[in-house]
């Protein structure tokens, strides 16, 4: 699909700046039915805490904002307990709205720093 192969092409272009900084990646996935979070190390090759609409525990519903503030609630408490502060954000190609602004933000809120 062309939709597809363009947030592909967006999400490369922006890991390419990305990687230049040396600090830890926040990358979001969203499909139509869930929504993921994962925190890479500043490589890339290694993940460090992940949160997800998966989880066993997880109550809210899994594909809608609420769903989102959650994950990034949750994904913040992870990496601030293994002592990560500060991540640059990858939003995967994705629009800046939505689902992925209000992962963001429920982030900011929980004290991660981007």
């Amino acid at each position: 699909m062309i939709i597809v192969d363009s947030r592909l092409r967006r999400a490369a272009k922006t890991r390419k700046r990305i990687a230049q900084q040396a600090k830890p990646r926040l990358t979001v996935f969203k499909s139509s039915k869930n929504i993921y979070a994962q925190l890479f190390d500043a490589r890339g090759s290694q993940v460090i805490a992940s949160a997800s609409t998966n989880e066993k525990d997880f109550k809210a519903d899994h594909s809608n904002i609420d769903a989102a503030k959650e994950v990034g609630k949750r994904l913040a408490e992870r990496a601030i307990s293994v002592g990560i502060s500060s991540v640059v954000f990858d939003r995967s190609g994705y629009r800046y709205h939505g689902k992925i602004k209000a992962l963001a933000e429920a982030a900011r809120e929980a004290g991660l720093e981007f």
